[in-house]
């Protein structure tokens, strides 16, 4: 067959391209990414336009250009039609994979801290494919819509903290619930992806395996502490559990479900905050306040915090503001307090800080792993410690102490949140340097146990193998 007309022309048009692609395909298969299935990747080529199938189709068309030169010219250009018509063609069907097999995800989170790690997640799954295969809807807050999600609702008026909270709130909660599921149903996702929150996702995951919808649960609730009885409706609902504590592993096997560790992603967010830490000697030591994400505790817990300021006068006192919080907030609790307030720069803090004291939380981990020698502040009304004595079997409210399985951070929990007790701990945190450097040790010793970072990008390439092996 020569390559001089247009029904040649066309037929190299397509071939060559598919042959490049081809190859790449196994090159990368094979060589750069071996995990990865031949038939996913192939699949997956479709919607790496931009980085993978336009470089295969420029190199097609530069070759046809070379033979263009090489032989007869006016039976080339008939030829070189042919070459044109068929990436046309090729434009043409990937526009209709892409409607075809376009995926559509809903991820929901209830916290700060869930948002954080849901951005990361909805990164990782755009890095793997991009906008034109993939349209997230989120129920988060401002790091999932910077990574390129569509947030319909802002966790903030989703939190809800404490049994007395919950009661007071209950028709509100009632009706996000409702939304949310009117909401799955209009949007058509293929799968839902739920972090922690598990009061709402929960009756969420329900719904969702009850219409067909893939349930994918990142993050679990801790059912290990309390309310075990839900690893029924878990098993029952979900499709797919992906734990970030190296203990939750065993425990849902004792309890007959398969989970998978996928290491903590925290240390996603926080490798350069862990590495260097610097005090300027001409400057005061820093110590930071972490008052929480709520304003319920927020309005609890700073007040106390802020009762050591003026028995350290060497140390610059700082508070982390939550963003979903306004600035106001603070400004009326500090008052004429000697304290600096800090807003979209807590890690940068705790980088910096000589200690903290952190409201219980996720937070606590983060100063833990960033290597802030800490103290975890914890101060709930009546009822809700009530419940949390009588309901939850743990021996620790912290993490980084559940962790390593003893006390490494100290726990000051409602009569211990006291003035006194509080400004105990900060000296000793400040100036026992047998007292940090054991504390720092134990630190180092945590982020070992949790493994390395990579947790949103391992759980984004188990998405996209359920998403593709359902038919």
């Amino acid at each position: 067959m020569r390559f001089d007309n247009v029904r040649t022309g066309v037929i190299a048009g397509l071939i060559v391209p598919l042959i490049g692609l081809f190859l790449y395909s196994v090159f990368i298969v094979t060589v750069l990414r071996p995990e990865l299935e031949l038939g996913f990747f192939l699949r997956g080529m479709v919607f790496g336009i931009r980085g993978n199938i336009a470089p295969v189709l420029s190199l097609s068309l530069l070759a046809d250009v070379v033979l263009f030169f090489a032989f007869d010219q006016r039976r080339m250009l008939k030829a070189m039609r042919g070459v044109i018509g068929a990436m046309f063609a090729y434009g043409a069907v990937i526009v209709l994979l892409l409607l075809l097999w376009g995926k559509r995800l809903c991820v929901i989170a209830g916290e700060a801290s869930g948002d954080l790690h849901g951005g990361n997640l909805v990164r990782a799954l755009f890095a793997q494919a991009g906008q034109e295969e993939l349209k997230v809807r989120a129920w988060g807050g401002d790091h999932m819509q910077a990574a390129g999600a569509e947030v319909v609702k802002h966790y903030r008026d989703l939190a809800f903290m404490g049994f007395t909270q919950v009661l007071m709130n209950l028709r509100t909660i009632l009706r996000n619930i409702k939304e949310c599921k009117a909401d799955i149903l209009a949007f058509k996702p293929d799968a839902i992806i739920l972090i922690d929150y598990p009061g709402f996702n929960l009756r969420i995951a329900e719904f969702a395996h009850a219409h067909g919808i893939r349930v994918i649960y990142y993050i679990s609730p801790q059912v290990w502490a309390w309310k075990a009885g839900r690893v029924k409706a878990i098993k029952r609902n979900v499709d797919d559990m992906y734990v970030i504590l190296p203990f939750e592993k065993q425990w849902y096997a004792e309890h007959g479900m398969e989970v998978e560790f996928v290491g903590h992603p925290l240390l996603d967010a926080l490798p350069v905050h862990s590495e260097v830490r610097s005090e300027a000697a001409d400057m005061k030591p820093v110590v930071a306040l972490l008052p929480g994400s709520r304003t319920q505790e927020i309005t609890r817990m700073l007040p106390v915090m802020l009762s050591t300021v003026k028995h350290f006068p060497e140390v610059a006192f700082q508070v982390a503001a939550a963003p979903s919080v306004p600035e106001a907030l603070y400004r009326n609790i500090i008052g004429d307090a000697s304290v600096e307030l800090v807003s979209n720069g807590t890690y940068d803090l705790l980088k910096t800080a000589k200690a903290a004291l952190v409201t219980s939380g996720t937070a606590t981990l983060e100063t833990a792993l960033i290597g802030t020698p800490e103290a975890v502040c914890y101060g709930g009304g009546a009822v809700n410690v009530w419940l949390a004595k009588r309901f939850i079997k743990v021996p620790f409210i912290s993490l980084v102490n559940l962790i390593m399985g003893r006390e490494v951070v100290r726990e000051l929990i409602q009569k211990d949140m006291a003035p006194k007790e509080l400004r105990k701990e900060l000296d000793q945190l400040l100036n026992d340097d047998a007292y940090r450097s054991r504390m720092l040790a134990d630190l180092q010793e945590l982020r070992e146990k949790l493994g390395g970072p990579g947790a949103s990008a391992h759980v984004a390439d188990r998405v996209w193998k359920s998403l593709y092996a359902r038919p």
